[in-house]
């Protein structure tokens, strides 16, 4: 894999030249960049969901409640919010390339912290630190993307990463039951610090500086406080991030409760469950391209009007199934559906959030990822709480998720009044 670098000294939107800095990109070029960034992205999903077929044994292990070990989660996905609330607006100022690796070197550290940590108490502390670590990937790819395209370019290479986005929390617990057959849960730690190790050698070796200091000084807004005024008061924004936080936490109900829903409660192994979650990562793969492509045609914020009715709409059915005791399959067949409209809102989210703010797009993404995290992180204790005997615990914090993204996509993003994304 090669990436020529950028010559960033031009003009960023010099019509004379090109209008993006990535329109020089070759096709091969942007491949590179697909799997680079994508391999960023992913590496948070990874983080916190390739343990998930281990929290039974984990629990065991350490003698301590669902909620407790559930709380570790939780840590996570706090430690993820915050980081990119950090990361985010000083990737803004001191360009991608610094943060990018010094984060992800704290995620490393954190890894190999947590595969020796001798109680819950420890592990939750390390837990923090790795999803902090690991904020840089995500929001900082999404960065780079809004630095090096516009208009429909930057759908196709967001649409791109949000396939690998609503991958790899499916693909992950795959992966986690795969690796429990070879080694205990530990070992699922060191692999992540491996997997961290191999980012930051991709980052130094192909990725260039897509935030050239003239845009740093040059931007509108110059000072962390003004770039989160200038996001926070674009109604359209505040409204698309509430909409893609619901989404996110409603499939982090499901992620945190079927680990133990489906292996104590429906009996499955452990490869049983990875099973699942393979297929559905087809519902994944399905939704983001199929939205990927419909975008050319349809506005995303009308995508994303069909995917949240759609969600909402199966949560009723997981739980009218459940409440009824039609068993695994009535719970499985709505939830494919319930994680297949999550795969239509992931690129439509990401496009509609960093389309209007380019001179911010760093803490325009960690806003975001944060809102998303923060409060996927507080669903998981609440859904442990209500215990996993049937799936209505699961199946009502999504109705809850799904009715506040149909409330806040049409009565504060009002679907009418969003810019067009432009070409």
């Amino acid at each position: 894999m090669t990436t020529a670098p950028l010559n960033l000294a031009l003009p960023i939107d010099d019509p004379a030249v090109h209008r993006h800095p990535g329109d020089r990109l070759s096709g091969r070029q942007r491949l590179s960049y697909v799997l680079i960034l994508g391999a960023l992205t992913a590496l948070g999903p990874f983080t916190m969901d390739t343990y998930l077929p281990s929290l039974p044994t984990l629990q065991s292990d350490f003698h301590t409640t669902t909620s407790l070990v559930q709380l570790t989660l939780t840590a996570t996905t706090v430690g993820f919010g915050v980081g990119q609330l950090i990361v985010g607006p000083w990737s803004d100022r001191v360009g991608r390339r610094l943060p990018l690796v010094l984060a992800t070197a704290l995620h490393i550290a954190a890894c190999l912290g947590a595969a020796l940590a001798p109680n819950i108490e420890v592990l939750s502390i390390f837990r923090f630190l790795q999803g902090f670590g690991a904020a840089a990937g995500g929001v900082v790819a999404q960065a780079m993307v809004r630095d090096l395209f516009g208009g429909r370019p930057m759908v196709r290479m967001l649409s791109n990463l949000a396939l690998v986005n609503g991958l790899a929390p499916v693909i992950a617990p795959v992966a986690g039951s795969q690796l429990l057959l070879i080694m205990p849960w530990r070992g699922i730690f060191w692999v992540l610090a491996v997997y961290g190790a191999l980012v930051i050698g991709c980052v130094l070796i192909w990725v260039v500086e897509t935030r050239p200091k003239s845009a740093r000084h040059t931007s509108v807004h110059t000072t962390t406080r003004a770039r989160y005024k200038a996001v926070l008061s674009d109604r359209v924004y505040v409204g698309i991030v509430i909409v893609g936080a619901m989404n996110f936490a409603g499939l982090f109900a499901y992620l945190s409760a079927s680990t133990f829903l489906f292996q104590d409660h429906y009996h499955f192994s452990a490869q049983q469950y990875g099973l699942l979650f393979a297929i559905n990562s087809v519902g994944i793969i399905i939704g983001v391209q199929t939205a990927g492509r419909i975008t050319h045609r349809v506005a995303p914020q009308w995508v994303l009007a069909f995917s949240t009715a759609l969600m909402l709409v199966a949560a009723v059915v997981i739980a009218i199934d459940s409440a009824a005791g039609l068993g695994k399959w009535g719970v499985m067949i709505p939830l494919w559906f319930f994680i297949c409209a999550c795969g239509f809102g992931f690129p439509t989210v990401g496009v509609l959030t960093m389309n209007s703010h380019p001179h911010e797009a760093g803490t325009a993404a960690s806003l975001l990822g944060a809102f998303q995290f923060v409060l996927a992180g507080l669903v998981a204790p609440v859904v442990g709480l209500f215990g996993e005997t049937s799936g209505l615990p699961m199946a009502g914090v999504m109705i809850v998720t799904s009715v506040c993204s149909v409330a806040a996509l049409w009565f504060v993003v009002r679907p009418k009044t969003v810019p067009d994304i432009g070409h």
